[in-house]
């Protein structure tokens, strides 16, 4: 799965999580400062992610402020899920 693919779907679960529009969330996109999301917010979102991609994101997802950083997090998991 490509990083575009990942990102797609990381950004429609967070405009539905966080009742924004997607077209609104971009790879450079703050979790906290731009779209106003709490730390349950972001649970939420990790949760649904492991659900979809059925991985295990372990306490890094705190450190993750971007978009793009939650999209590197499921990548580096789905990578160690293949090997």
């Amino acid at each position: 799965m490509t990083k575009e693919e990942i990102f797609k779907t990381v950004q429609s679960i967070a405009a539905d999580e966080l009742d924004t529009d997607a077209d609104k969330i971009s790879m450079n996109t703050s979790i906290q400062n731009d779209l106003n999301a709490d730390s349950l917010d972001v649970f939420e979102i990790m949760n649904e992610l492991e659900d979809k991609f059925d991985i295990e994101l372990d306490d890094d997802n705190a450190k993750a402020e971007t978009i793009s950083d939650v999209v590197d997090l499921v990548a580096k998991q789905l990578a160690a899920k293949d090997n």
